[in-house]
Protein backbone atom coordinates (compact mmCIF):
# COMPACT_ATOMS: atom_id res chain seq x y z
CA UNK A 1 0.00 0.00 0.00
CA UNK A 2 1.36 3.42 -0.96
CA UNK A 3 2.60 5.68 1.82
CA UNK A 4 0.64 8.90 2.37
CA UNK A 5 2.38 12.19 3.11
CA UNK A 6 0.30 14.82 4.92
CA UNK A 7 1.42 18.39 4.22
CA UNK A 8 0.14 21.32 6.35
CA UNK A 9 -0.30 24.92 5.31
CA UNK A 10 1.70 27.88 6.59
CA UNK A 11 0.53 27.09 10.12
CA UNK A 12 3.19 24.40 9.63
CA UNK A 13 2.24 21.96 12.38
CA UNK A 14 2.41 18.22 11.74
CA UNK A 15 -0.74 17.95 13.87
CA UNK A 16 -2.92 19.80 11.34
CA UNK A 17 -4.06 16.66 9.52
CA UNK A 18 -4.39 14.49 12.64
CA UNK A 19 -8.18 14.99 13.05
CA UNK A 20 -8.75 13.81 9.47
CA UNK A 21 -6.35 10.90 9.87
CA UNK A 22 -8.04 9.80 13.10
CA UNK A 23 -11.55 10.15 11.67
CA UNK A 24 -10.60 8.15 8.57
CA UNK A 25 -8.14 5.74 10.26
CA UNK A 26 -5.51 6.95 7.81
CA UNK A 27 -1.84 6.24 8.42
CA UNK A 28 1.00 8.23 6.98
CA UNK A 29 3.86 10.63 7.51
CA UNK A 30 2.85 13.99 8.97
CA UNK A 31 5.29 16.70 7.95
CA UNK A 32 5.89 20.10 9.54
CA UNK A 33 7.55 23.18 8.06
CA UNK A 34 10.59 24.54 9.93
CA UNK A 35 10.49 28.27 10.55
CA UNK A 36 6.77 28.68 9.90
CA UNK A 37 3.89 28.88 12.35
CA UNK A 38 5.33 27.99 15.75
CA UNK A 39 7.83 25.48 14.35
CA UNK A 40 11.54 26.06 15.14
CA UNK A 41 13.63 27.23 12.21
CA UNK A 42 16.13 25.06 10.39
CA UNK A 43 19.14 26.48 8.51
CA UNK A 44 18.38 24.43 5.39
CA UNK A 45 14.86 25.87 4.97
CA UNK A 46 14.81 29.32 3.40
CA UNK A 47 11.86 29.00 1.04
CA UNK A 48 9.34 26.68 -0.55
CA UNK A 49 12.01 25.07 -2.75
CA UNK A 50 13.59 23.70 0.42
CA UNK A 51 10.22 22.36 1.57
CA UNK A 52 9.77 20.63 -1.79
CA UNK A 53 13.17 18.97 -1.33
CA UNK A 54 12.06 17.73 2.08
CA UNK A 55 8.94 16.19 0.59
CA UNK A 56 10.88 14.62 -2.28
CA UNK A 57 13.20 12.98 0.26
CA UNK A 58 10.19 10.92 1.42
CA UNK A 59 9.30 9.87 -2.13
CA UNK A 60 11.63 6.96 -2.80
CA UNK A 61 8.57 5.06 -4.00
CA UNK A 62 5.12 6.22 -5.21
CA UNK A 63 3.20 8.06 -2.50
CA UNK A 64 -0.11 9.79 -1.95
CA UNK A 65 0.09 13.50 -1.18
CA UNK A 66 -2.58 15.15 0.98
CA UNK A 67 -2.03 18.89 1.30
CA UNK A 68 -3.67 22.03 2.67
CA UNK A 69 -3.16 25.69 1.69
CA UNK A 70 0.55 26.49 1.22
CA UNK A 71 1.27 22.77 1.45
CA UNK A 72 -0.67 22.42 -1.78
CA UNK A 73 1.91 24.54 -3.58
CA UNK A 74 4.63 22.28 -2.20
CA UNK A 75 2.67 19.18 -3.26
CA UNK A 76 2.17 20.48 -6.81
CA UNK A 77 5.86 21.31 -7.14
CA UNK A 78 6.78 17.86 -5.85
CA UNK A 79 4.38 16.26 -8.33
CA UNK A 80 5.92 18.26 -11.16
CA UNK A 81 9.44 17.32 -10.06
CA UNK A 82 8.72 13.59 -9.66
CA UNK A 83 5.52 12.71 -11.54
CA UNK A 84 6.22 8.99 -11.41
CA UNK A 85 6.35 9.11 -7.60
CA UNK A 86 2.84 10.53 -7.02
CA UNK A 87 0.07 7.93 -6.95
CA UNK A 88 -2.84 10.15 -5.91
CA UNK A 89 -3.17 13.76 -4.84
CA UNK A 90 -5.55 15.61 -2.50
CA UNK A 91 -5.46 19.42 -2.50
CA UNK A 92 -7.52 21.33 0.06
CA UNK A 93 -8.13 25.10 0.26
CA UNK A 94 -4.91 25.95 -1.53
CA UNK A 95 -3.47 28.17 -4.24
CA UNK A 96 -1.42 25.24 -5.56
CA UNK A 97 0.31 27.57 -8.00
CA UNK A 98 -2.74 29.49 -9.21
CA UNK A 99 -2.85 33.30 -8.68
CA UNK A 100 -5.44 33.50 -5.89
CA UNK A 101 -5.79 37.30 -5.86
CA UNK A 102 -6.94 37.18 -9.48
CA UNK A 103 -9.82 34.95 -8.36
CA UNK A 104 -11.03 36.96 -5.38
CA UNK A 105 -8.77 35.65 -2.61
CA UNK A 106 -8.00 38.02 0.26
CA UNK A 107 -4.55 38.89 1.59
CA UNK A 108 -3.87 36.42 4.40
CA UNK A 109 -0.47 37.82 5.40
CA UNK A 110 -1.37 40.51 7.98
CA UNK A 111 -3.48 38.08 10.01
CA UNK A 112 -0.86 35.33 9.65
CA UNK A 113 2.07 37.43 10.88
CA UNK A 114 -0.05 38.77 13.73
CA UNK A 115 -0.70 35.18 14.81
CA UNK A 116 2.88 33.99 14.15
CA UNK A 117 5.19 37.00 14.59
CA UNK A 118 8.30 34.78 14.64
CA UNK A 119 7.49 33.07 11.34
CA UNK A 120 10.04 33.35 8.53
CA UNK A 121 9.29 36.42 6.43
CA UNK A 122 9.86 34.60 3.15
CA UNK A 123 6.46 32.94 3.47
CA UNK A 124 4.85 36.29 2.65
CA UNK A 125 6.26 36.09 -0.89
CA UNK A 126 5.93 32.35 -1.47
CA UNK A 127 3.28 32.46 -4.17
CA UNK A 128 4.09 31.19 -7.67
CA UNK A 129 2.13 31.00 -10.90
CA UNK A 130 2.39 27.42 -12.13
CA UNK A 131 -0.72 27.59 -14.32
CA UNK A 132 1.13 26.63 -17.49
CA UNK A 133 2.79 23.60 -15.85
CA UNK A 134 -0.10 22.23 -13.77
CA UNK A 135 -1.75 20.39 -16.72
CA UNK A 136 1.27 18.06 -16.77
CA UNK A 137 0.09 16.49 -13.48
CA UNK A 138 -1.85 13.38 -14.46
CA UNK A 139 -2.22 11.75 -11.03
CA UNK A 140 -5.88 11.39 -9.96
CA UNK A 141 -6.54 14.52 -7.91
CA UNK A 142 -9.29 15.35 -5.42
CA UNK A 143 -9.88 19.05 -4.77
CA UNK A 144 -11.73 19.92 -1.55
CA UNK A 145 -12.90 23.51 -1.12
CA UNK A 146 -15.09 25.38 1.32
CA UNK A 147 -17.72 27.77 0.02
CA UNK A 148 -16.93 30.22 2.85
CA UNK A 149 -13.15 30.47 2.38
CA UNK A 150 -12.00 34.08 1.85
CA UNK A 151 -8.35 33.09 1.35
CA UNK A 152 -8.81 30.50 -1.38
CA UNK A 153 -12.35 30.89 -2.77
CA UNK A 154 -14.16 28.23 -4.75
CA UNK A 155 -13.09 29.97 -7.97
CA UNK A 156 -9.53 28.81 -7.25
CA UNK A 157 -10.66 25.20 -6.94
CA UNK A 158 -12.60 25.55 -10.17
CA UNK A 159 -9.54 26.93 -11.96
CA UNK A 160 -7.41 24.03 -10.70
CA UNK A 161 -10.08 21.54 -11.71
CA UNK A 162 -10.00 22.98 -15.23
CA UNK A 163 -6.19 22.85 -15.38
CA UNK A 164 -5.68 19.35 -13.96
CA UNK A 165 -6.54 16.63 -16.49
CA UNK A 166 -7.69 14.05 -13.93
CA UNK A 167 -9.32 16.05 -11.14
CA UNK A 168 -12.66 16.31 -9.36
CA UNK A 169 -13.85 19.14 -7.12
CA UNK A 170 -15.90 18.70 -3.93
CA UNK A 171 -17.30 21.84 -2.31
CA UNK A 172 -18.01 21.75 1.44
CA UNK A 173 -20.94 23.91 2.50
CA UNK A 174 -19.92 26.26 5.30
CA UNK A 175 -16.26 25.26 4.93
CA UNK A 176 -13.64 27.91 5.66
CA UNK A 177 -9.89 27.78 5.09
CA UNK A 178 -9.46 25.30 7.96
CA UNK A 179 -12.24 22.96 6.79
CA UNK A 180 -9.98 19.93 7.20
CA UNK A 181 -10.25 20.51 10.94
CA UNK A 182 -13.78 21.91 11.27
CA UNK A 183 -15.24 19.26 8.93
CA UNK A 184 -12.78 16.45 9.70
CA UNK A 185 -15.18 13.45 9.40
CA UNK A 186 -16.48 14.61 6.01
CA UNK A 187 -13.01 15.39 4.71
CA UNK A 188 -11.71 12.07 6.04
CA UNK A 189 -14.41 10.18 4.14
CA UNK A 190 -13.63 12.04 0.92
CA UNK A 191 -9.89 11.47 1.30
CA UNK A 192 -10.24 7.78 2.12
CA UNK A 193 -12.54 7.12 -0.83
CA UNK A 194 -10.14 8.95 -3.16
CA UNK A 195 -6.96 7.27 -1.93
CA UNK A 196 -8.47 3.79 -1.68
CA UNK A 197 -11.31 3.60 -4.22
CA UNK A 198 -11.54 -0.19 -4.16
CA UNK A 199 -11.78 -0.52 -0.36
Amino acid sequence: MAKTLFLPGAGASASFWKPVAEAGTLDGVFLSWPGLGCEPAAPDVQGTDDLVRRVLSHMNEPVNLVAQSMGGLVAVEAALAAPDKVRRLVLTATSAGVPVSDLGGCDWRPEYFAAYPQAARWIGNAGKDLSERIPAITAPTLLIWGDSDPISPVAVGERLCALLPNASLHIVRGGDHDLAQTHAPLVADLVRRHLFPAS
